[in-house]
């Protein structure tokens, strides 16, 4: 009998310390989760828990960036789309697209043993002053000049590009490097991988890959992903991130989409815009079908077909101008988007330098060198010498806003004779 009253009792001790365990056990497991549901889903290092006597010892506390509620743009920005704070900002890891950047070393800004040059800086601080006065000041008017940001129409924001990793906007104006200019966009954005990589050299990406719009995040994805709360995002970006532009002398521009649109191998230009210029303006009532037919017979628009084109005033009423001859301001709306930077192709190599330098990436980028038989400044008397003077002057008052905006010079080289 008393064997089996001790043998009882023993089994009552070890049940007690058994239950004791599992709590134990239990109380850790509860531990852990409730440390994992506060923690980051991402993994971390393990840190070693410091011993009792240096808990007790009060730590120095890091300093407290502000909270992004103080900022309500922030945090519209922050709250919708990971990865859009000031283009300033290096990208957190966290808000990288962590299925293919989380394994990628992050780039170090470059260490810049000398400031800009004086006179970059102040050759930026005239560009945007000259177009802020030029849209404040009554004496030029120009269709849209007045307008208000919400009164242009979504289609004509189609032109503005985004990076969202570095938080920089570009707005691409045909016929002024934007082929490179939109290569860099890529390769800031990681869009394309080879074989497996991000692409770094934007020479290795196609001019038909470079223009394909599906390949840039664009006003349009903007509509598709927040639809009437599109133009709101837009605004709270374009307060953010750091903005640019590329312009080119008017008329330059104008003979640069000529060479390459109609002197060219282009089907698709002839027949939607030059068979009607030689039907309309050069006595050919039936012009030949293709463009091949065409060059056989030496039949193709002249330069000054273009510029009667251009002036033409039923021209804008049976369609818009193309963007690579639309006037420059109406593209990218300099009246209503202020841009913080603001380059020539004129002077495209330092410019170039300066705003990667400036917008923190020309460690990752560098602006490619064109080789290609750029149109020269220089030409311009010879390319309308065959255009009757009053025509020049039309076309003058025609692309005088950009002129004036962007700081050229009136040609009265061409206007005076």
């Amino acid at each position: 009998m008393m064997g089996t009253s001790r043998m009882f009792r023993i089994f009552v001790i070890l049940g007690s310390v058994f239950m004791i365990l599992l709590i134990i056990l239990y109380w850790n497991d509860i531990g852990v989760s409730r440390l994992y549901l506060h923690n980051p889903v991402s993994p971390r290092p393990k840190i070693p828990k410091p011993a009792k006597h240096q808990q007790q010892q009060k730590q120095p506390q890091p300093p407290q960036s502000p909270s992004f509620h103080s900022n309500i743009d922030t945090f519209v920005n922050q709250s919708s789309e990971p990865g859009t704070g000031k283009a300033t900002d290096p990208l957190p890891v966290e808000m990288s697209n962590q299925s293919k950047k989380a394994e990628e070393p992050w780039h170090e800004w470059k260490i810049h043993l000398t400031p800009v040059a004086e006179d970059l800086r102040q050759r930026q601080e005239n560009r945007k002053r000259l177009l802020q006065d030029v849209c404040a000041n009554d004496s030029l008017s120009f269709p849209g000049k007045k307008r208000s940001f919400d009164d242009i129409p979504d289609n004509q924001l189609d032109h503005l590009l985004f990076d969202e990793r570095h938080g920089i906007i570009y707005c691409f104006i045909p016929k002024v490097a934007c082929s490179n200019w939109k290569r860099i966009m890529l390769v800031l954005n990681d869009n394309l991988l080879h074989p497996g990589l991000p692409k770094r050299d934007p020479l290795t990406i196609t001019d038909w890959v470079a223009h394909n719009y599906n390949n840039h995040f664009t006003f349009n994805m903007l509509r598709k992903r927040y639809g009437k709360l599109a133009r709101d995002h837009l605004k709270v970006k374009l307060k953010n991130y750091q903005k640019f532009l590329f312009v080119r002398d008017p008329f330059v521009r104008l003979i640069s989409a000529f060479r390459d649109k109609f002197a060219g191998n282009n089907e698709v230009f002839y027949k939607e815009y030059g068979k009607f210029m030689l039907r309309r303006y050069a006595n050919q009532p039936t012009p030949p079908d293709t463009l091949k037919e065409a060059f056989a017979k030496g039949v193709q628009p002249s330069f000054l077909n273009f510029i009667q084109y251009l002036l033409d005033p039923q021209t804008e009423k049976v369609h818009p101008f193309n963007d690579h001859w639309r006037q420059m301001h109406r593209l990218c709306h300099p009246c209503q988007i202020q841009y913080d930077f603001v380059g020539h192709l004129e002077t495209a190599e330092e410019d170039a330098e300066h705003l990667l330098r400036l917008l923190r990436v020309d460690n990752v980028v560098e602006f490619p060198k064109s080789h290609r038989n750029v149109t020269s400044a220089d030409w311009i008397s010879d390319w309308f010498s065959t255009v009757p003077l009053e025509m020049r002057r039309e076309l003058y008052k025609l692309y005088e806003a950009d002129f004036r905006l962007f700081g050229y010079d009136r040609p009265d080289s061409i206007l005076n004779e």
